[in-house]
Protein backbone atom coordinates (compact mmCIF):
# COMPACT_ATOMS: atom_id res chain seq x y z
CA UNK A 1 0.00 0.00 0.00
CA UNK A 2 0.87 3.77 -0.65
CA UNK A 3 0.14 6.68 -0.02
CA UNK A 4 0.98 9.90 -1.80
CA UNK A 5 3.58 8.11 -3.68
CA UNK A 6 5.11 6.59 0.05
CA UNK A 7 5.30 3.00 0.62
CA UNK A 8 7.41 0.62 2.80
CA UNK A 9 10.69 -0.71 2.21
CA UNK A 10 9.76 -4.15 3.10
CA UNK A 11 10.49 -4.14 6.51
CA UNK A 12 7.45 -2.49 7.35
CA UNK A 13 9.43 0.79 7.77
CA UNK A 14 7.37 3.67 6.05
CA UNK A 15 9.54 5.76 3.66
CA UNK A 16 9.38 8.91 1.59
CA UNK A 17 10.01 9.57 -2.12
CA UNK A 18 13.01 10.96 -0.65
CA UNK A 19 14.18 8.38 1.04
CA UNK A 20 13.08 6.01 -1.38
CA UNK A 21 16.27 7.26 -3.41
CA UNK A 22 18.88 4.79 -1.65
CA UNK A 23 16.76 1.68 -1.27
CA UNK A 24 17.03 -0.93 -3.75
CA UNK A 25 14.06 -2.02 -5.18
CA UNK A 26 10.41 -0.36 -6.10
CA UNK A 27 8.91 0.80 -2.83
CA UNK A 28 5.64 1.71 -4.62
CA UNK A 29 4.74 -2.25 -4.68
CA UNK A 30 5.36 -3.68 -7.89
CA UNK A 31 8.31 -5.61 -6.88
CA UNK A 32 11.12 -5.65 -7.95
CA UNK A 33 12.94 -3.98 -11.20
CA UNK A 34 12.33 -6.53 -14.13
CA UNK A 35 15.76 -5.66 -15.65
CA UNK A 36 18.94 -4.41 -13.81
CA UNK A 37 20.94 -3.27 -16.58
CA UNK A 38 22.47 0.45 -15.92
CA UNK A 39 19.99 3.43 -16.51
CA UNK A 40 16.66 0.96 -15.15
CA UNK A 41 14.84 3.15 -12.71
CA UNK A 42 14.49 1.50 -9.29
CA UNK A 43 12.80 2.86 -6.51
CA UNK A 44 12.28 6.00 -8.69
CA UNK A 45 15.73 6.07 -9.02
CA UNK A 46 18.53 5.27 -11.52
CA UNK A 47 19.90 2.34 -10.24
CA UNK A 48 24.40 1.68 -10.49
CA UNK A 49 25.81 -0.99 -12.37
CA UNK A 50 26.09 -3.95 -10.19
CA UNK A 51 29.53 -3.66 -10.69
CA UNK A 52 30.13 -0.02 -9.63
CA UNK A 53 28.43 -1.17 -6.14
CA UNK A 54 30.29 -0.34 -3.29
CA UNK A 55 29.81 -1.62 0.49
CA UNK A 56 27.84 1.33 1.13
CA UNK A 57 25.88 1.03 -1.05
CA UNK A 58 24.10 -1.81 0.92
CA UNK A 59 24.64 0.27 4.26
CA UNK A 60 20.71 1.22 5.29
CA UNK A 61 19.61 4.34 6.95
CA UNK A 62 18.56 2.50 9.76
CA UNK A 63 19.80 3.11 13.28
CA UNK A 64 21.58 -0.43 14.08
CA UNK A 65 19.81 -1.25 17.71
CA UNK A 66 22.68 -3.81 18.93
CA UNK A 67 23.88 -3.81 22.26
CA UNK A 68 27.83 -1.97 21.83
CA UNK A 69 30.80 -4.95 21.35
CA UNK A 70 27.67 -7.34 19.84
CA UNK A 71 29.52 -10.07 17.68
CA UNK A 72 26.58 -8.97 15.23
CA UNK A 73 28.15 -5.98 14.32
CA UNK A 74 31.07 -8.10 12.40
CA UNK A 75 28.43 -10.24 10.81
CA UNK A 76 27.03 -6.98 9.34
CA UNK A 77 30.06 -5.63 7.99
CA UNK A 78 30.90 -8.91 6.54
CA UNK A 79 28.16 -9.35 4.61
CA UNK A 80 27.41 -5.70 3.76
CA UNK A 81 31.11 -6.26 2.59
CA UNK A 82 30.49 -9.01 0.38
CA UNK A 83 27.14 -8.14 -1.53
CA UNK A 84 28.78 -6.02 -3.75
CA UNK A 85 31.41 -8.55 -4.92
CA UNK A 86 28.32 -10.88 -5.96
CA UNK A 87 27.57 -8.18 -8.91
CA UNK A 88 23.67 -8.89 -8.46
CA UNK A 89 21.88 -5.52 -8.28
CA UNK A 90 20.05 -4.60 -4.92
CA UNK A 91 16.42 -5.16 -6.23
CA UNK A 92 17.56 -8.90 -6.62
CA UNK A 93 18.35 -9.32 -3.41
CA UNK A 94 16.13 -10.58 -0.26
CA UNK A 95 16.70 -11.20 3.63
CA UNK A 96 14.42 -12.87 5.56
CA UNK A 97 14.67 -13.08 9.51
CA UNK A 98 12.92 -14.24 12.10
CA UNK A 99 12.82 -13.10 15.86
CA UNK A 100 15.53 -12.51 17.74
CA UNK A 101 18.34 -9.95 18.04
CA UNK A 102 19.95 -11.75 14.45
CA UNK A 103 16.23 -10.65 12.52
CA UNK A 104 16.84 -6.66 13.12
CA UNK A 105 19.56 -7.80 10.36
CA UNK A 106 17.22 -7.18 7.17
CA UNK A 107 16.47 -3.23 8.59
CA UNK A 108 20.33 -2.44 8.27
CA UNK A 109 20.94 -3.72 4.41
CA UNK A 110 19.50 -1.74 1.61
CA UNK A 111 17.69 -4.55 -0.26
CA UNK A 112 14.53 -6.10 0.02
CA UNK A 113 13.86 -7.33 3.16
CA UNK A 114 11.13 -9.46 5.83
CA UNK A 115 11.26 -9.43 9.73
CA UNK A 116 8.75 -12.29 9.46
CA UNK A 117 7.67 -14.41 12.73
CA UNK A 118 9.64 -16.56 15.06
CA UNK A 119 11.18 -19.50 13.19
CA UNK A 120 9.35 -18.98 10.19
CA UNK A 121 12.09 -17.64 8.39
CA UNK A 122 12.73 -20.30 5.96
CA UNK A 123 9.34 -20.77 5.33
CA UNK A 124 8.55 -17.27 3.84
CA UNK A 125 12.18 -17.47 1.99
CA UNK A 126 10.81 -21.02 0.09
CA UNK A 127 7.96 -18.56 -0.84
CA UNK A 128 9.79 -16.11 -2.24
CA UNK A 129 12.13 -18.42 -4.04
CA UNK A 130 10.02 -20.99 -5.83
CA UNK A 131 7.97 -17.74 -6.60
CA UNK A 132 10.63 -15.72 -7.89
CA UNK A 133 13.81 -18.01 -8.79
CA UNK A 134 16.46 -15.18 -9.56
CA UNK A 135 16.32 -13.54 -6.23
CA UNK A 136 19.18 -14.01 -4.04
CA UNK A 137 17.41 -15.01 -1.03
CA UNK A 138 19.20 -14.72 3.02
CA UNK A 139 17.95 -16.20 5.77
CA UNK A 140 18.93 -14.56 8.92
CA UNK A 141 18.41 -16.38 12.08
CA UNK A 142 19.74 -17.53 15.71
CA UNK A 143 20.40 -20.24 17.74
CA UNK A 144 17.06 -20.11 19.62
CA UNK A 145 15.08 -19.22 16.44
CA UNK A 146 16.46 -21.54 13.96
CA UNK A 147 16.66 -24.40 16.82
CA UNK A 148 13.74 -24.02 18.69
CA UNK A 149 10.49 -23.17 17.15
CA UNK A 150 12.29 -22.70 13.93
CA UNK A 151 13.56 -26.65 13.89
CA UNK A 152 10.65 -28.22 11.83
CA UNK A 153 11.48 -25.12 9.15
CA UNK A 154 15.34 -24.93 9.08
CA UNK A 155 14.93 -29.32 8.62
CA UNK A 156 12.51 -29.08 5.50
CA UNK A 157 14.41 -25.85 4.39
CA UNK A 158 17.34 -27.77 3.95
CA UNK A 159 16.55 -31.02 2.60
CA UNK A 160 14.64 -29.59 -0.35
CA UNK A 161 18.17 -27.60 -1.57
CA UNK A 162 16.57 -24.40 -1.92
CA UNK A 163 19.48 -21.77 -3.63
CA UNK A 164 19.27 -19.72 -0.43
CA UNK A 165 21.90 -18.85 1.78
CA UNK A 166 20.98 -18.91 5.54
CA UNK A 167 23.22 -17.49 8.79
CA UNK A 168 22.87 -18.82 12.22
CA UNK A 169 24.22 -16.52 14.56
CA UNK A 170 25.33 -19.00 17.14
CA UNK A 171 25.68 -17.15 20.85
CA UNK A 172 24.61 -19.87 22.89
CA UNK A 173 21.71 -18.05 24.55
CA UNK A 174 18.67 -15.82 24.25
CA UNK A 175 19.63 -12.40 24.45
CA UNK A 176 16.85 -10.77 23.26
CA UNK A 177 14.16 -12.15 25.84
CA UNK A 178 17.46 -11.32 28.14
CA UNK A 179 19.65 -14.39 28.99
CA UNK A 180 17.49 -18.17 28.87
CA UNK A 181 19.27 -20.63 27.84
CA UNK A 182 18.87 -21.68 24.80
CA UNK A 183 19.15 -24.93 22.94
CA UNK A 184 22.55 -24.59 21.76
CA UNK A 185 23.79 -23.66 25.14
CA UNK A 186 26.11 -26.62 27.09
CA UNK A 187 25.00 -28.71 29.86
CA UNK A 188 24.68 -27.84 33.03
CA UNK A 189 24.63 -23.96 32.19
CA UNK A 190 23.08 -21.55 34.68
CA UNK A 191 21.06 -19.25 33.13
CA UNK A 192 17.34 -17.00 34.52
CA UNK A 193 15.51 -19.91 33.20
CA UNK A 194 17.96 -22.88 34.48
CA UNK A 195 19.62 -21.36 38.14
CA UNK A 196 20.45 -24.96 38.82
CA UNK A 197 22.01 -25.52 35.46
CA UNK A 198 20.66 -27.11 31.91
CA UNK A 199 19.98 -30.29 32.16
CA UNK A 200 18.74 -30.76 28.23
CA UNK A 201 21.48 -31.54 25.80
CA UNK A 202 23.14 -28.89 23.04
CA UNK A 203 21.83 -29.26 19.84
CA UNK A 204 25.10 -29.36 17.44
CA UNK A 205 23.86 -26.91 14.44
CA UNK A 206 26.15 -28.20 11.58
CA UNK A 207 25.05 -31.83 12.70
CA UNK A 208 21.70 -31.05 12.10
CA UNK A 209 22.69 -29.63 8.42
CA UNK A 210 24.43 -32.12 7.30
CA UNK A 211 22.02 -34.81 8.53
CA UNK A 212 19.33 -32.71 6.31
CA UNK A 213 21.35 -33.17 3.63
CA UNK A 214 22.58 -29.68 3.14
CA UNK A 215 25.01 -29.26 0.19
CA UNK A 216 26.85 -26.86 1.61
CA UNK A 217 27.77 -26.71 5.48
CA UNK A 218 30.40 -23.73 7.18
CA UNK A 219 31.16 -22.32 10.35
CA UNK A 220 33.41 -19.09 11.34
CA UNK A 221 33.38 -16.83 14.19
CA UNK A 222 32.14 -13.09 14.44
CA UNK A 223 36.08 -11.74 15.41
CA UNK A 224 37.66 -13.62 12.88
CA UNK A 225 37.15 -10.90 10.16
CA UNK A 226 39.05 -12.33 7.13
CA UNK A 227 37.68 -15.96 7.08
CA UNK A 228 34.29 -14.96 7.86
CA UNK A 229 34.03 -12.44 4.78
CA UNK A 230 35.59 -15.39 2.77
CA UNK A 231 33.09 -18.30 4.28
CA UNK A 232 30.40 -15.77 3.25
CA UNK A 233 31.62 -15.30 -0.04
CA UNK A 234 31.77 -19.12 -0.28
CA UNK A 235 28.14 -19.27 0.33
CA UNK A 236 26.75 -16.62 -1.82
CA UNK A 237 28.09 -18.59 -4.46
CA UNK A 238 27.05 -22.09 -4.06
CA UNK A 239 24.14 -23.30 -6.07
CA UNK A 240 21.99 -25.38 -3.59
CA UNK A 241 21.06 -24.19 0.13
CA UNK A 242 24.54 -23.20 1.67
CA UNK A 243 24.55 -23.59 5.86
CA UNK A 244 26.46 -21.15 7.57
CA UNK A 245 26.83 -20.98 11.64
CA UNK A 246 28.64 -17.94 12.97
CA UNK A 247 29.99 -18.37 16.70
CA UNK A 248 28.97 -14.75 18.15
CA UNK A 249 29.79 -13.33 21.24
CA UNK A 250 26.79 -11.82 23.59
CA UNK A 251 28.71 -9.72 25.23
CA UNK A 252 25.70 -8.94 27.73
CA UNK A 253 24.12 -12.06 28.96
CA UNK A 254 27.07 -14.67 27.83
CA UNK A 255 30.04 -12.68 27.39
CA UNK A 256 33.13 -15.08 26.56
CA UNK A 257 31.18 -18.16 25.00
CA UNK A 258 33.98 -19.14 23.06
CA UNK A 259 37.17 -17.50 24.48
CA UNK A 260 37.76 -21.19 25.50
CA UNK A 261 39.12 -21.45 21.89
CA UNK A 262 38.91 -18.14 20.04
CA UNK A 263 41.32 -16.09 22.06
CA UNK A 264 43.96 -15.03 19.79
CA UNK A 265 46.82 -16.50 21.74
CA UNK A 266 45.04 -19.76 22.23
CA UNK A 267 43.38 -20.04 18.44
CA UNK A 268 46.26 -22.00 16.93
CA UNK A 269 46.23 -25.02 19.29
CA UNK A 270 42.51 -24.91 19.88
CA UNK A 271 40.94 -24.70 16.58
CA UNK A 272 41.40 -26.10 12.89
CA UNK A 273 40.90 -24.09 9.86
CA UNK A 274 39.43 -26.68 7.62
CA UNK A 275 41.16 -26.55 3.72
CA UNK A 276 39.92 -28.42 1.02
CA UNK A 277 42.37 -30.61 -0.57
CA UNK A 278 45.15 -30.24 2.64
CA UNK A 279 45.59 -32.24 5.35
CA UNK A 280 44.56 -31.39 8.99
CA UNK A 281 47.32 -29.90 10.58
CA UNK A 282 47.20 -27.48 13.74
CA UNK A 283 48.73 -25.89 16.63
CA UNK A 284 51.05 -22.96 16.91
CA UNK A 285 54.15 -25.19 15.52
CA UNK A 286 52.00 -26.80 12.97
CA UNK A 287 53.14 -29.85 14.86
CA UNK A 288 49.54 -31.69 15.51
CA UNK A 289 47.08 -32.74 13.21
CA UNK A 290 43.94 -35.39 12.90
CA UNK A 291 44.10 -38.39 11.34
CA UNK A 292 41.90 -41.35 11.27
CA UNK A 293 42.20 -44.68 13.98
CA UNK A 294 39.86 -46.78 12.79
CA UNK A 295 36.69 -45.48 12.02
CA UNK A 296 37.39 -42.94 14.52
CA UNK A 297 39.12 -39.76 14.71
CA UNK A 298 42.44 -38.83 16.61
CA UNK A 299 44.87 -36.25 17.70
CA UNK A 300 48.44 -37.06 16.90
CA UNK A 301 51.60 -35.23 17.57
CA UNK A 302 53.71 -34.68 13.64
CA UNK A 303 57.34 -34.32 13.11
CA UNK A 304 58.69 -35.74 16.36
CA UNK A 305 59.26 -38.69 18.17
CA UNK A 306 56.20 -40.12 16.92
CA UNK A 307 57.82 -40.63 13.10
CA UNK A 308 54.38 -39.04 12.05
CA UNK A 309 54.27 -36.50 8.88
CA UNK A 310 51.68 -34.67 7.29
CA UNK A 311 51.09 -37.54 4.87
CA UNK A 312 49.64 -40.00 7.68
CA UNK A 313 46.83 -36.92 8.44
CA UNK A 314 43.15 -37.33 6.99
CA UNK A 315 43.09 -34.68 4.17
CA UNK A 316 40.12 -32.43 3.94
CA UNK A 317 37.43 -33.21 1.05
CA UNK A 318 34.18 -31.06 0.85
CA UNK A 319 33.20 -32.74 -2.47
CA UNK A 320 32.89 -35.61 -0.86
CA UNK A 321 28.92 -37.02 -1.84
CA UNK A 322 28.76 -39.07 1.51
CA UNK A 323 27.91 -36.87 4.38
CA UNK A 324 29.29 -39.03 6.96
CA UNK A 325 33.17 -37.58 7.05
CA UNK A 326 31.50 -33.86 7.33
CA UNK A 327 29.10 -35.16 9.88
CA UNK A 328 32.32 -36.63 11.97
CA UNK A 329 34.32 -33.23 11.90
CA UNK A 330 31.40 -31.32 12.88
CA UNK A 331 30.85 -33.54 16.09
CA UNK A 332 34.80 -32.97 17.01
CA UNK A 333 34.59 -30.19 19.67
CA UNK A 334 36.86 -28.86 22.59
CA UNK A 335 38.81 -30.36 24.80
CA UNK A 336 39.40 -33.67 22.95
CA UNK A 337 39.35 -31.77 19.57
CA UNK A 338 40.31 -28.52 17.86
CA UNK A 339 37.12 -26.70 17.55
CA UNK A 340 36.80 -27.13 13.47
CA UNK A 341 35.81 -23.82 11.47
CA UNK A 342 36.08 -23.44 7.40
CA UNK A 343 33.77 -25.22 4.78
CA UNK A 344 32.67 -29.08 6.36
CA UNK A 345 30.76 -29.92 2.71
CA UNK A 346 29.94 -28.71 -0.52
CA UNK A 347 28.26 -30.74 -3.00
CA UNK A 348 26.08 -29.91 -6.03
CA UNK A 349 22.35 -31.15 -6.31
CA UNK A 350 19.46 -30.44 -8.15
CA UNK A 351 17.59 -27.33 -6.55
CA UNK A 352 13.90 -27.69 -5.37
CA UNK A 353 13.44 -23.88 -7.41
CA UNK A 354 14.49 -25.37 -10.66
CA UNK A 355 12.79 -28.98 -10.27
CA UNK A 356 9.42 -27.33 -9.74
CA UNK A 357 9.74 -25.09 -13.01
CA UNK A 358 10.44 -28.24 -14.59
CA UNK A 359 7.56 -30.09 -13.14
CA UNK A 360 5.05 -27.24 -13.73
CA UNK A 361 6.31 -26.96 -17.77
CA UNK A 362 6.12 -30.55 -18.12
CA UNK A 363 2.59 -30.65 -16.33
CA UNK A 364 1.58 -27.95 -18.86
CA UNK A 365 3.44 -29.82 -21.94
CA UNK A 366 1.00 -32.60 -21.15
CA UNK A 367 -2.19 -31.47 -20.00
CA UNK A 368 -2.15 -28.00 -21.08
CA UNK A 369 -2.20 -24.57 -19.10
CA UNK A 370 -5.44 -25.38 -17.55
CA UNK A 371 -8.32 -23.24 -16.24
CA UNK A 372 -8.83 -21.97 -12.54
CA UNK A 373 -12.36 -21.94 -13.44
CA UNK A 374 -12.65 -25.50 -14.37
CA UNK A 375 -10.79 -26.51 -11.32
CA UNK A 376 -12.56 -24.92 -9.37
CA UNK A 377 -15.93 -26.16 -10.29
CA UNK A 378 -14.28 -29.71 -11.19
CA UNK A 379 -14.90 -33.17 -8.92
CA UNK A 380 -16.88 -32.96 -5.62
CA UNK A 381 -18.88 -29.96 -5.30
CA UNK A 382 -21.48 -29.26 -2.95
CA UNK A 383 -23.47 -25.69 -2.28
CA UNK A 384 -23.86 -23.93 1.65
CA UNK A 385 -27.06 -22.97 2.20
Amino acid sequence: MSENGNGTNGNGTRVTDAEAQGIGGNVGGSGPAPESEPGSVVAGAVAPPPAQLKKADFVSGQEVRWCPGCGDYSILNNVQKVMPELGIPREKIVFVSGIGCSSRFPYYMNTYGFHSIHGRAPAVATGIKASNPELSVWVITGDGDALSIGGNHFIHAIRRNLDINYILFNNRIYGLTKGQYSPTSEFGKRTKSTPMGAIDYPINPLSLAIASEATFVARSLDIDVKHLGATVQAAARHKGVSFVEVYQNCNIFNDGAFEYFTERALRSDHMIYLEHGKPMVFGKNRDKGIRMNGAQPEVVEINGETGLTENDLLVHDVHLADPSVAFMLARMEQPLFPQPVGIFREVQRETYEDLLAAQITEAITQKGAGSLDKLINSGDTWVVE
